[in-house]
């Protein structure tokens, strides 16, 4: 292998995953657009958001086999041409379902990018640096979202909604010009058949689970019972799944080795991204509808005064990424678990028709400082206490449940919203109850965090 630059490489691929998580939160600020364009309903519309979100979560659990088994670069491209190629179809759609069909192909070429980005940095990292370099990448995970939404409301209003996809396209289109000179293929590569039978039980438990998550508050309301079914089928065919890919194991033939499950730092520091993910996601989503509905403020102030948490929060990842390097996981992970389980109590005791903005965008500040203090320490320690043979396999398992978590926890925290709401009359109500659910979440993550170790022995990890 070609000796690496590692700022060079990981800095491609984190201007890469950038851009993707861009397209992944600009599209809701289109979708009135759209429906008015394409005449389409509200609810055919979300599937802009859900069929994204299904083929995300069914793509993702097997990237950590496509990472092992491909080189880094054909991964990457792979991964950019459909990218780029979905972003162009959806910016040139006559129908919507060509757009829907765009959306989807865009997601393949997601799905890969986040997993690659941390093993390659996993990978090429000295272990005294990870958190450092853990830490700028975690910038993708929360400047990008919080500038997405901002970005669009922009085009939006100097364009039409094809534009938000055609911005898209330059910046990928140059990274992938400069992959082709300053990316080099990283790790080895480990020869495997595909076991068309685990990628079948995969995509049924996952797309499953996260259909049934998407839409329970359709059950909720009575209105429909296929999140019911759809949430069986998907626990039903996720047991199959791990009953597989425990047999399949020891011939290392499995679409994912669960095996990084029996290592503690990977184990507890997942639990505890799955819950807190899942918490942001839905203190994120349910927000803006409060401000909205309940405070009577426009689109454009909602979007703003979201945009300082997450510049808080990619200000504070870096930080939090060397601190790591220097104390270990558990010194940041519990007082993070202990600010983001405040933050849950004081958004319901502030929560009201009358709430002043200030207090919302303080609170939120407040979320997004310490998501960083969890995160990126609980990234870090739980990928870096796996044999470098694991890397790619750990980061898929770790991106499949962060996205399962995020699903799990935008459903939950609409579903008691909506009932809440529903049963006071008063959307500050509804969204304090929702925040109660928050609160209660969060006492387990600090359980958790306890149970995470300082920096891993990596020379002793990578031996065995």
């Amino acid at each position: 292998m070609k000796s690496t630059n590692p700022v060079l490489l990981i800095g491609v691929l984190v201007v890469s995953a950038m851009m993707m998580i861009f397209n992944e939160t600009t599209v809701a600020v289109a979708l009135p657009a759209i429906m008015a364009d394409f005449g389409v309903p509200a609810d055919t519309a979300q599937w802009l958001m859900t069929g994204f979100l299904l083929t995300m979560s069914v793509a993702i659990p097997a990237s950590g086999f496509v990472i092992q088994r491909l080189s880094t670069r054909a991964v990457y491209f792979a991964s950019m041409a459909l990218f780029i190629v979905g972003c162009v179809m959806a910016a040139t759609a006559p129908s919507f379902g060509v757009l829907l069909a765009a959306r989807v192909v865009q997601a393949l070429g997601t799905a890969a990018m986040l997993p690659l980005l941390m093993t390659v940095t996993v990978t090429v990292v000295a272990p005294q640096r990870r958190g450092t370099v853990m830490g700028l990448n975690a910038v993708v995970m929360s400047v990008a979202p919080a500038l997405g939404p901002t970005l669009a409301g922009f085009v939006l209003g100097a364009f039409t909604w094809h534009h938000i996809f055609w911005v898209m396209v330059p910046i990928p289109a140059a990274a992938v010009l400069l992959a082709v000179f300053a990316l080099r293929n990283v790790g080895e590569r480990h020869d495997a058949p595909l076991d068309i039978l685990s990628v079948l039980l995969s995509a049924l438990a996952f797309g499953g689970l996260v259909y049934g998550l998407s839409t329970i508050t359709a059950l909720l309301t009575g209105d429909s019972w296929n999140p019911a079914a759809a949430l069986v089928i998907g626990a039903v065919f996720l047991v199959l799944f791990v009953r597989r890919q425990l047999r399949l194991a020891p011939t290392g033939r499995a679409l994912l080795d669960l095996s990084v499950f029996a290592h503690r730092n990977f184990a507890f520091s997942v639990v505890g991204v799955f819950i807190a993910f899942g918490i942001l996601l839905g203190t994120v989503n349910i927000l803006p509808v409060y401000m909205q509905v309940g405070l009577g403020i426009s689109t454009v102030a909602t979007g703003l005064i979201l945009l300082p948490g997450g510049i808080a929060q990619g200000v504070a990842s870096p930080i939090a990424g060397r601190c790591y390097d220097a104390y270990g996981a558990r010194p940041l992970a519990i007082p993070g678990a202990v600010l983001m389980l405040a933050s849950q109590w004081i958004l319901v005791a502030i929560l009201a028709d009358d709430t002043p903005q200030w207090q919302l965008v303080a609170v939120l500040v407040l979320v997004n400082v310490a998501m960083s203090m969890i995160m990126t320490p609980l990234m870090t320690v739980s990928l870096s206490s796996l044999p470098s043979q694991l890397y790619a396999h750990g980061s898929a398992a770790l991106n499949t449940l962060q996205q399962l978590g995020g699903a799990a926890g935008t459903a939950i925290f609409i579903a008691t919203m909506t009932m809440g709401t529903q049963a006071t009359g008063s959307a500050s109500e509804g969204t304090a109850r929702a925040f109660i659910v928050g609160g209660v979440g969060m006492l387990l993550v600090v359980v958790a965090v306890c149970f995470v170790g300082g920096k891993p022995n990596t020379r002793l990890i990578d031996r065995g």
